[in-house]
């Protein structure tokens, strides 16, 4: 596993400890990317929307956690937040998650029997290799650029 993701897998399983027995908390994604600064970043997520509470308290002893175990050579910011509206869909659990939800989906190039790289559609199943789309439209998700949440305005 490439050192990113190693430390993506870490945190997660770290933050995923912290959260055991606050059940309504969901850890959504944990990105480690190097914008000007490295940034680590943790989303949560909860029935009716995580509080600002929520991210503080998973924060400070997230902070705890990745001070004492010191495996980040670089100097990061840590961040604590909702995914927002408009989240990118990543991992099984997701897509579970968000069946029966319009999704947005961003194709490297169209398939067969698409004209467009951009789909919209209900996500009706998932399984480890694709997803389908409003019960018939099965994509391979290694044709997947991204998926998101449908936001209708």
């Amino acid at each position: 596993m490439a050192r990113k993701e190693n430390i993506e897998q870490q945190v997660e399983d770290i933050a995923l400890e912290l959260l055991q027995g606050q059940k309504e908390i969901e850890l959504v994604d944990v990105e480690y990317v190097k914008e000007r600064d490295w940034y680590l970043r943790v989303f949560i997520d909860k029935e009716g929307g995580i509080e600002i509470d929520d991210c503080q308290s998973l924060s400070e002893k997230l902070e705890e956690r990745l001070d004492a175990e010191d495996f980040i050579a670089d100097s990061y910011i840590l961040e604590v937040s909702s995914p927002g509206i408009d989240r990118v869909l990543r991992k099984p659990r997701d897509f579970k998650r968000e069946e029966g939800k319009a999704v947005d989906v961003t194709l490297y190039a169209p398939l067969e029997g698409c004209k467009d790289k951009q789909l919209t559609g209900v996500l009706s199943a998932s399984d480890e290799d694709s997803i389908t789309l409003d019960g018939e439209q099965k994509l391979p998700l290694d044709k997947i650029a991204q998926i998101r949440l449908h936001i209708d305005f």
